[in-house]
């Protein structure tokens, strides 16, 4: 393995600590990101927008802020590629969508305001699907090119399990962080809703909507988060004991791949005392349906102009579900909201039981072609009830096709979540 080879393989905490000791300057990480870009970026396609001159010249900036004795923030020189529905002042911010061809941007938006106060560079903007929904764009898997990256943020995940960067910033609606993670092979978390703030970032549902963050550990995704996010991520100590894991079997789990099934049986026997089980309830069954409803209804409310602006140049998908949403009764809208609004309660037993919910990530591991990016009802619920939720590649097929292991918290806990994810890394690291 070549040194820039290896120093790709380094994680973002890790790689902070060599920027800040001085062991590795902002200018020779950057070189290493943009050699494996322009190595891998024809058949991954990871990217909408990418500038090597211009990331350099950020890196030569930084190294001289350092030299100068200056204070560092605490991503100083660590690339970080922003999904490409997060406005980027004087770079192209299109949405993934034909209409938004050619849109530019006045103001950073309030997470790339942050990145950048914090010394990270904003390498590029990662590919999204068509307006964050369901209609595929270019990016493949990394770990297999022939089979879907997931979505929406699938350029995000993407970029981060082929070592382009080693951080990177997603949305979630349904299951457009956890689910591309899992597919990839790769950490994502999709912290508590609001605890990112959303200013500035394209507005498809104000009720799901969440901003959430890729790494390729544990520690990585809290370092982000922390930068990013309203409340105390990082620093976080690994939990002092095994954690009780309440494991569930969401709706959806009969459609599950038999490798998953396999995959978690072995896994809960691994864990042994620390799992025990746990059952949603009922109500939860229809939960895939009501934040459907709420996501069509806020859909076409939000994205009813582009119907006006180019609805020739929309996919099918996206069409048809502003369609649906300008029709949607307020009778069903309004029943939607108000089971969400209990969800928060209707989970706390589960929690009372459990320091945390186990279950699969998506149903299996990312599904061959690229024409779907999956199914997220694995994750739609967690999005709905406003949890934070945090994959962690740790199960595989035989193939080699990662599955992602989803770990659950309280809303507004995400730091203890962070905590027992950590404790689950070092023990698949000492038991697998």
């Amino acid at each position: 393995m070549s040194e820039t080879e290896n120093l790709l393989t380094l994680s973002a905490p890790e790689l902070r600590d060599r920027l800040a000791d001085g062991g590795l300057s902002a200018v020779d990480l950057s070189k290493a990101c943009i050699a494996r870009i322009e190595a891998r970026e024809d058949e991954v396609q990871a990217w909408t927008w990418f500038d090597a001159a211009a990331v350099l010249q950020e890196a030569e900036r930084l190294d001289a802020l350092k030299a100068s004795g200056a204070p560092l923030g605490a991503l100083h020189g660590l690339p970080v590629g922003v999904k490409d529905v997060i406005d980027t002042a004087g770079i192209p911010t299109e949405n993934g969508c034909p209409v938004d061809a050619g849109r530019v941007p006045q103001e950073d938006a309030e997470v790339v305001r942050r990145l950048k106060e914090a010394g990270a560079i904003m390498f590029g903007k990662t590919v999204t699907t068509e307006l964050a929904f369901l209609h595929p764009n270019k990016t493949r898997n990394p770990r297999n090119l022939q089979h879907t990256p997931g979505g929406s943020s699938s350029g995000s995940a993407a970029a981060v399990a082929d070592r382009m960067v080693p951080l990177a910033i997603g949305t979630q609606t349904g299951g457009s962080v956890v689910r591309p993670a899992s597919f990839c092979g790769v950490v994502g978390l999709k912290p508590s809703f609001n605890a990112i703030p959303r200013k500035g970032t394209l507005l498809q549902s104000h009720s799901l909507d969440t901003l959430g963050v890729f790494a390729n550990d544990p520690a990585g995704a809290a370092l982000l988060a922390d930068v990013l996010s309203e409340v105390k991520m990082d620093r976080v100590p690994e939990a002092a004991k095994p954690p009780i894991l309440g494991f569930v079997a969401p709706p959806g789990w009969d459609r599950a791949d038999p490798a998953l099934h396999a995959a978690f049986d072995r896994l809960r026997t691994a864990l042994s005392d620390s799992v025990i089980p746990l059952s949603l309830p009922d109500a939860f069954d229809d939960a895939a349906r009501l934040r459907a409803v709420i996501n069509t209804g806020e859909m076409g409310h939000y994205f009813k102009d582009y119907l006006e602006r180019g609805t020739n140049k929309l996919g099918s998908p996206t069409r048809a579900t502003i369609e649906e949403g300008l029709k949607l009764p307020a009778v069903d809208y309004l029943a939607a909201k108000a089971f969400q609004d209990k969800m928060e309660a209707l989970l706390e037993p589960l929690f009372e039981r459990s320091d945390a919910i186990l279950c699969p990530a998506a149903l299996g591991p990312a599904p061959a072609g690229l024409s779907s990016t999956g199914d997220s009802i694995f994750n739609g619920l967690w999005t709905m009830a406003g949890t934070p939720a945090i994959t962690l590649p740790l199960l595989e097929t035989a193939g080699g096709l990662p599955m992602g292991v989803q770990l659950v918290g309280r809303k507004g806990d995400d730091a203890s979540l962070l905590s027992i994810a950590h404790w689950m890394w070092s023990w698949a690291r000492h038991n697998q």
